[in-house]
């Protein structure tokens, strides 16, 4: 009985060391991990930390029983622990919660819960009763009591759904639970939930590995830190002994500053200009010029309006109104028509979408085919793509980038994240846009891959190249841009320049649109009046 398997108390004490890594290695085509050893004790948070490609998700699945290890072994509470699945894994109390989330988005809360173990009746049909039953029960460990079991997980938040993939693995015996970032997209708010939720899972005595880039929450959750680099353990030793400059300098090897020296550039004159763009309320009446050789910033909170901008001057969404101008290569600046992605890339106009896996990139494709897919006019003849071309192409791209891979046949799906996300710039510094659009374009990969992704961006912006980046990240932008346009409910509510911002205007820039919005709305109204007009354009503020 499932209910019962829910209720049974975990094993193990806050000292106990559940589960022993001796001299663990991998190897595919080169060694990705080498002699790792590390013990994961219960009651306690371990961050597994490094850069991306340093051997984290390879360890973590060997661990998981999603692959096999080259050499060494593993103990779990005190027995040989070699699991050839992720169901052995997990039979045995083992389990991950990873990046993408492994739901099913058209079933319940419930039907997700249990979908491998549905409770039946005599007769074969689903026990609907004791199902919402176990499912409130587990629902219930992540602090997930208001939501009805049987919610599609489809309408639910991403936080919630996170919520829901962890209850999903918390089922029965968990003793070991390996979090694979599991605050990339989730709110501050959020990340507080989950973390509530680690310190219950410490208290029942949960042995956790924490996998993040983000070193402040590290620092929060975390009591030891065990850091990866080139497939080595590098350091194991307790969180509070680490400042977050001495952790970065065991990730990348070396020592990084607070500033970024993109090497001279030359802003010439405007290369992109968007006038008016507009979309229902989502995006409204945004006006803003970006020059040739600069870096231009979007900044604004979540739902601000920022990718849907991106977007619209992309041609991946429609406008109800607006014009873009693009000068290519120091060329006049002329109005181009953008209605599809198709039209933008003709006009020089690109995007790197935050999306990576699911709309930038086809993983189960070679490099090759990758960059070769923004430029299949330099690669094909008569329609037919000759690989020799292809292959060349992307080994150009792989040089240029200092691509971390085996080849240009290498599969997509093997690369590192920062890896992955060189490639879709290498597709489209092969096609020679003059206007790049990037989106997120550091969400998920380490810090040492996002120096070598600004490394780029300055490479760019020094060949002439226009500069658009949207982040999240606000420290990212004030390390690398020249100017930072700010999105609130839709609108930019101001342009900064490097020498005049603070990360207190940006703020107070990004709250702005919402504050006036409410006041708005809250306004008293006389009988005879006419309403006020919402969409009403603002005028935007240079700083």
């Amino acid at each position: 009985m499932y209910s019962e398997a829910l209720k049974r108390p975990m094993t193990g004490s806050n000292d106990a060391n559940v589960l022993t890594v001796t001299g663990i290695g991998k190897t595919y085509v080169e060694p990705v991990l080498a002699d790792v050893s590390l013990d994961l004790v219960a009651g306690e948070v371990l961050a597994l930390t490094g850069e991306n490609g340093a051997g984290k998700s390879t360890l973590s699945k060997i661990i998981g029983g999603l692959t096999d290890p080259t050499t060494g072994s593993m103990t779990l509470a005190g027995q040989p622990y070699a699991p050839k699945t992720r169901s052995d894994a997990e039979g045995l109390g083992v389990r991950m919660v990873m990046q993408e989330l492994n739901l099913l988005p058209t079933l319940s809360v419930a039907e997700n819960l249990f979908l491998n173990r549905l409770p039946r009746r005599t007769l074969g049909w689903i026990d609907r009763k004791r199902l919402a039953q176990d499912a409130r029960h587990a629902m219930a460990q992540v602090g997930l009591d208001a939501i009805d079991p049987e919610t599609l997980v489809g309408s639910l938040g991403i936080g919630h759904q996170q919520m829901v993939e962890i209850a999903r693995n918390l089922i029965g015996d968990c003793r070991v639970l390996i979090l694979d970032e599991p605050t990339a997209m989730l709110t501050a708010r959020e990340v507080d939930l989950l973390f509530e939720q680690v310190e219950r899972l410490k208290a029942r005595g949960v042995a956790l590995v924490y996998i993040s880039h983000r070193l402040e929450e590290l620092r929060r959750i975390a009591e030891r830190a065990a850091v990866l680099r080139d497939g080595r353990l590098v350091h194991i030793g307790p969180m509070n002994e680490l400042t977050s400059e001495r952790l970065v300098t065991l990730m990348v090897g070396r020592e990084i500053g607070e500033r970024i020296d993109l090497g001279e550039r030359r802003i010439g004159g405007v290369a992109l200009k968007v006038e008016g763009m507009t979309r229902g309320t989502v995006v409204r009446d945004v006006s803003f010029e970006v020059r040739a050789g600069e870096i231009f910033g979007v900044s604004g909170l979540i739902g601000a309006g920022r990718t849907e901008l991106m977007r619209l001057i992309y041609g991946a969404d429609r406008a109800d109104a607006g014009t873009v101008c693009v000068a290519r290569h120091g060329g006049a600046l002329r109005q181009v028509k953008v209605q599809s992605p198709t039209d933008a890339v003709e006009e020089g106009i690109a995007l790197i979408t935050e999306d990576r896996k699911g709309e930038g990139l086809l993983l189960s494709l070679p490099i090759a085919a990758n960059v070769s897919l923004g430029n299949l006019g330099a690669v094909a003849r008569h329609g037919v793509v000759d690989t020799r071309r292809e292959a060349a192409l992307a080994q150009r791209q792989i040089e240029a980038m200092r691509i971390r891979t085996s080849g240009p046949a290498q599969a997509v799906s093997e690369l590192s994240g920062g890896n992955q996300q060189k490639v879709v710039i290498g597709r489209w510094l092969a096609r020679d846009c003059s206007v790049l659009l990037f989106d997120e374009p550091t969400r998920g990969i380490d810090v040492g891959a996002k120096f070598d992704i600004y490394g780029l961006m300055g490479a760019l912006a020094r060949e002439g190249r226009a500069l658009v980046v949207v982040s999240s990240d606000l420290r990212e932008l004030m390390l690398i841009c020249d100017r930072i346009g700010v999105m609130s409910a839709g609108r930019m509510t101001g342009v900064f320049e490097r020498a005049n911002w603070t990360q207190d205007a940006l703020l107070a820039a990004a709250f702005s649109g919402y504050a006036k919005r409410e006041a708005i709305m809250h306004e008293p109204i006389a009988p005879d009046a006419k309403a006020p007009d919402t969409e009403a354009p603002e005028d935007n503020v240079e700083h």
